[in-house]
Formats: C-alpha cells, structure tokens, sequence
C-alpha cells in the first residue's frame, strides 16, 4: 500500500511558470549552472544551485551559499513570482518530447514507505551529493526538486487522469530545448479521493531518477523527527515531493561509456582481448547504435565496431545480464582494468541525449574509446528493484527531465 498525499503546493504564477522552470540541478557541471543563469534570473536552478551568485573560487557549500538559496527564494515569493495555494491539492504533469508524452501525479510520498522498501530503489548514493541536498532542502526549509517515481500501470489510475486533462491546463509551454510541459491542478474532491485510494492498492513505487533527493530529502525527514519527538507522522517533513508516472509511458535512453586509455595496450591487442569474450565486426565511418540487447558499439582509432556478447556472458540473473553488467564484467574490468566505475577516474559517462556524436568528439579529444549502449529497459529495472538489488552506476539515463521549481513543498 502506497501513501501519496495531496500538499500545499508554492508554485509558479501562470505568466512565470517558463522562465522559472529549470533542469535538475545535477544535470549541470559548475561552469555549465553558471553560463545557464546567466541573464536569466528567474530560473529556478539560481536557486537549485546558489553557488553560481558568487565568484568562482567560493566553495560550493559554504554556508553563505545555502543562505543564498533561501534569500532568493523568500525574494521571489514576496515579489509573487510564486504563488501558495490555500488548499492541498495533487497536480498533473505531463511532459511531451519528439511527439512522446508521459503523465504523472504529483503529490508527496511518505518517508516511512521509503524506509519499509514500499519505494524501492535500484541505485547507490554517494554521501557527498546526499550532503549537498541534505543542507539545501533543510535551510530552503522545502523541496524543490521531485522526486521520479514509476508505479506499474493501473487502469484505474489512467482513467482519473483521462478525466482531469479535460480540463484546462494551469501551464502550458515549451521549453528551449521543445519539451511541452503541461500542468493540471486536481479540483475536484472526488477525484482526490480516488487518487489516494488507488494508490492505497498500488503494493510498490519504484524510483526512475532522483535517489540522491530522495535519499536526502527522508533524512532531512528523520532529523525533523529528532527535533519534534512529539511528531504525529502528519507534519509535511514526513513526506516528500514526487511526481509518479505509470511504467508503460517511460522512456530510458543509454547511458554510453568513454575510457582514458587502453590499460597499456597497443589497438589490436586490445581488440585481441575483446574477441575473447565479444564478437567483433569491423563497420567503418559510420556511427553505430545497438538495436538489441546484448549488443555494443564501439569507437576506436576513428572506426566504428559492433561487439555482440558470446552466449557465456549472458545471464538470467536481474543485474549480472543487464548490458551494462556485461560490459563491465568481460571487458571494462578484465581488459581494461577498470574495477569500480564509481570511483576509477579512467572511465566517463555520456547520457543518451548527448547522441553518438559526442561519442566520437571525446575520443577524438583524446579518450581511448567509447562504448555506445542499447538502453536498459524499465522491465529490467522494475525486477533489479523487486529483487532488492542495485544496479551498476550509470545503468539508466530518464528524458524527458522532470523541471524543478514548478512545484514547491514546503516541510513546515
């Protein structure tokens, strides 16, 4: 049984909406924030990432940055460029790319579901960035960015949303990069009534994108509870902001490999090496994409190869036969080298939107090779989390990219 709660939403004014939505904060390196608020200074990711208000050398979690977060905020609510609703509500959010569309509900989760495994997982987090986040939501005193949630279909939930985008959208715009955003807010009481019962009979939420909020939002959660030891379990510090998407409607794309070097090897003892496990053919000049499972591109010396895994590497099991377990169990670890992707510094990751292209401008920029994917399916990640394991890093790269600061919830 899964809780969503509809909240006291602080969103955008209608005429705002565009120019404060941005991406996730994370999908940015330091100079990339900088160059996108530059001129823009209702984008949401100022305050998603305060340390672009400051020079270059202040370190990026100071105090004075977290501080900053909050000043811009509170600036921009009593200016009414956000507005507060007066009752909970749940909204929909349905985001439209290259004529795909997916619709979710937004509506807070509760932190409790997280930690009885309800919400599962299929990814690590690293302290550091759970540090961050923990220090921004917990001075922000709200969360701003949603949570990526994914529930198996449920007809009866598509059918309440069929009913609600019958009606006008509060939000209706498109992005720069031309993803359509469009949001509905729930009216009537019936049709909230009806949301949170279905939920009550949906037995797992599984999250897409979004572990490290997640993770940080339920231990600012838990650090509330400390400070409150008379909590009822109803404060909004008990539930986090999401949004849910029905599985069917989601889309993964690759989440492509580049490496420094060859661990010492010349190109046709490395190829040698790879024909061990991989059958290798030669394509030339032209990118390559794998169209199914098992199979890998490559970019090396110029030329473009496909690798398709030997029937030995192939497993049944939920992780060890997922492509990327494939590549980093008979190539990336035995000929490379490269043991934990996580912390070797000799390995990259492109995110599929960047396209093959990118691919081959990083090696020609001096990377040894890159590795095109075919993409995790959502099947493969609803049975790694449903067998409470976790995939390798980088497994799985979500577009369209849900946009923060659209809906705001705040924990007190």
């Amino acid at each position: 049984m899964a809780v969503v709660k509809p909240f006291y939403c602080i969103r955008p004014r209608e005429d705002r909406a565009a120019q404060v939505a941005a991406l996730p904060y994370d999908v940015y390196s330091r100079e990339e924030a900088r160059r996108a608020v530059a001129g823009r200074p209702l984008l949401f990711l100022n305050i998603d990432r305060p340390e672009t208000q400051f020079s270059q050398d202040m370190d990026m979690y100071d105090d004075r940055v977290y501080e900053k977060a909050r000043e811009l905020f509170d600036e921009e609510l009593a200016e009414g460029v956000f507005v507060r609703e007066e009752a909970p509500h749940y909204f929909l959010y349905e985001l439209t790319m290259d004529g795909r569309s997916q619709t979710g509900i937004v509506g807070c989760c509760a932190i409790d579901d997280y930690l009885g495994e309800v919400i599962k997982k299929h990814e690590n987090t690293r302290e550091e960035k759970e540090l961050d986040r923990i220090r921004h939501v917990d001075r922000m005193d709200a969360q701003t960015g949603p949570i990526f949630l994914a529930y198996r279909h449920s007809g009866e939930i598509q059918a309440i949303v069929e009913q609600v985008k019958r009606g006008t959208p509060l939000y209706d715009f498109a992005a720069e990069d031309d993803v359509r955003h469009r949001v509905w807010r729930v009216e009537e009481p019936g049709q909230e009534e009806a949301i949170r019962t279905a939920f009550e009979r949906i037995p797992s939420l599984y999250i897409a994108d979004g572990h490290h909020r997640a993770a940080s939002a339920v231990k600012v959660g838990l650090m509330r509870r400390k400070e409150h030891p008379d909590y009822t379990g109803e404060e909004p510090f008990n539930y986090f902001l999401s949004v849910l998407f029905p599985d069917a409607e989601l889309s993964i794309l690759p989440y492509n490999r580049v490496v420094r070097d060859l661990n010492g090897l010349g190109e046709e003892a490395f190829l040698a090496a790879v024909r061990k496990n991989f059958e290798v053919r030669r394509l030339g000049a032209q990118p390559f994409a794998p169209e199914e499972k098992g199979s890998f591109g490559m970019f090396l010396g110029d030329t473009w190869y496909c690798l398709k895994a030997r029937q030995g590497c192939l497993s049944s099991d939920p992780v060890k036969g997922l492509d990327v377990s494939v590549l980093q169990d008979y190539l990336l670890g035995p000929v490379l080298g490269i043991e934990d992707p996580r912390t070797d510094k000799r390995i990259d990751f492109v995110g599929g939107i960047r396209g093959l292209k990118e691919l081959e401008r990083r090696v020609r920029e001096g990377m040894a090779a890159a590795f095109s994917m075919y993409p995790t399916s959502m099947e493969e990640l609803l049975a790694v989390a449903d067998a409470g394991r976790l995939m390798p890093p980088k497994s799985t790269w979500f577009e369209p990219k849900l946009r923060s600061g659209l809906f705001i919830h705040r924990l007190s």
